[in-house]
């Protein structure tokens, strides 16, 4: 039996969340064998990023690329919960659950009665997880551009000349997911000595302020305001920086100690320039930024990409090339991330893994059910996890509760 079976295989992951924060908290014990019930508003037609589609994608399925990103794994209900029929099932499912996740705006949770001191007094033995934008008394609305905008990440992020710039995942979203997991995974061990359920939250704001690491410090600690200055570093030199080889193919350094530079300039012929006064030293480096771009744009320009990033290893230089994503997922050591199903109806479908992690405490199962059509396991959870008669199923088909 692996560990998987043992602490994971009888958890039940009830998800009232929308978009990418809490699904990708959803995936997470999904992935790591929990059961994880989406559940669905009726009204709406289910999670917004059913409908967020590239122009090439299907028209007719409400899996998009989006959606399936952070859903493999899960079982979809759609429900009605602004209805007593409605609410009686997620009440029920609580009554089964372990984790409960949602995503309300600020005050919804408990104008449907789905509030922590409600549902504690359903089950004490539930951990609650709530998810805000900017915290339970702020009501703006959570979208990761704004978050990123907000928290500073944006400020600091392009060129002078190309102003704020937004980073191309939604970064906020997949920081606070982070932030999530952690103290869900405290609440289940807490839970294993105590017995009790607890109640967690994290906003959005919160899990950006907190992850901007040397940034912050850099002002903290020095004053400094952390400007624009593309992929180069504040406190580092060379690295991060972009140059080209002959071919015109970028490639990237991340030059961290004085050693490092002293073989990038061995590598590039050039060893005078480690002992100039203006590189020999980080700091000096930091200082010299502009001059020192200019000589190693000059000699890496006269490189062949391959080649270079060869030699640079042989040296322990640290450096990279600039990988399209094609590239990066055709790359042998993603096959483990990897993701193959099929849709409802019969369209394969592709996807990646979001735990990455090697343990001998917890092994992921080998494969994920596809990420799940609207409503697509509505006979699923109400006869197979609540029990429920097929009398009782019409009934609440009837009064709009299911579908």
């Amino acid at each position: 039996m692996s560990s998987t079976d043992t602490f994971f295989k009888d958890l039940i992951v009830i998800e009232a969340a929308n978009v990418l924060a809490g699904p990708a908290v959803g995936m997470f014990f999904a992935e790591l064998g929990a059961t994880v019930i989406k559940v669905e508003n009726i009204k709406t037609g289910g999670d917004t990023t059913r409908q967020w589609k590239l122009p090439a994608e299907d028209r007719n399925s409400d899996v998009s690329a989006y959606f399936s990103s952070v859903n493999w794994g899960k079982r979809s209900i759609g429900v009605d919960f602004a209805i007593p029929a409605g609410y009686e099932v997620i009440v029920d499912l609580v009554r089964r659950a372990d984790v409960f996740l949602q995503s309300f705006k600020p005050g919804d949770a408990r104008k449907f009665g789905l509030d922590y001191p409600v549902l504690r007094d359903v089950n004490d033995r539930l951990i609650y997880a709530d998810i805000t934008a900017f915290g339970e008394t702020d009501e703006r609305p959570g979208f990761d551009a704004v978050l990123q905008a907000e928290t500073g990440f944006m400020g600091m992020n392009g060129t002078e000349t190309s102003g704020p710039v937004k980073m191309p995942v939604a970064l906020i979203d997949l920081l606070l997911a982070h932030q999530l997991k952690e103290a869900l995974l405290i609440a289940l061990i807490e839970r294993m000595q105590s017995g009790r359920g607890s109640y967690n939250t994290v906003s959005l704001f919160q899990s950006g302020v907190a992850s901007l690491a040397n940034q912050a410090a850099n002002y903290l600690v020095a004053g400094t305001v952390p400007g624009r200055a593309g992929s180069d570093h504040p406190n580092i030199a060379p690295y991060g920086t972009v140059f080209r080889t002959l071919n015109g193919e970028p490639v990237v350094l991340a030059v961290g100690t004085d050693s490092q530079f002293q073989a990038l300039c061995e590598v590039l012929d050039i060893p005078e320039a480690a002992a100039d006064g203006r590189f020999a030293t980080n700091q000096q480096r930091v200082v010299h930024r502009d001059a020192l771009n200019a000589l190693l744009t000059q000699r890496i320009g006269g490189q062949e990409r391959d080649d270079l990033l060869d030699e640079l290893q042989a040296r322990q230089v640290p450096a990279g090339a600039v990988r399209r994503l094609d590239d990066v997922l055709a790359h042998a050591s993603v096959e483990p991330l990897l993701l193959q199903g099929k849709r409802s109806d019969g369209v394969p479908i592709h996807g990646l893994r979001t735990v990455a992690f090697e343990s001998d405490v917890v092994t992921p199962p080998p494969t994920l059910d596809s990420p799940p059509a609207f409503d697509a396991d509505s006979r699923y959870v109400l006869a197979g996890v609540l029990g429920y008669t097929e009398e009782r199923i019409q009934v609440l088909r009837d009064a709009g509760a299911v579908l």
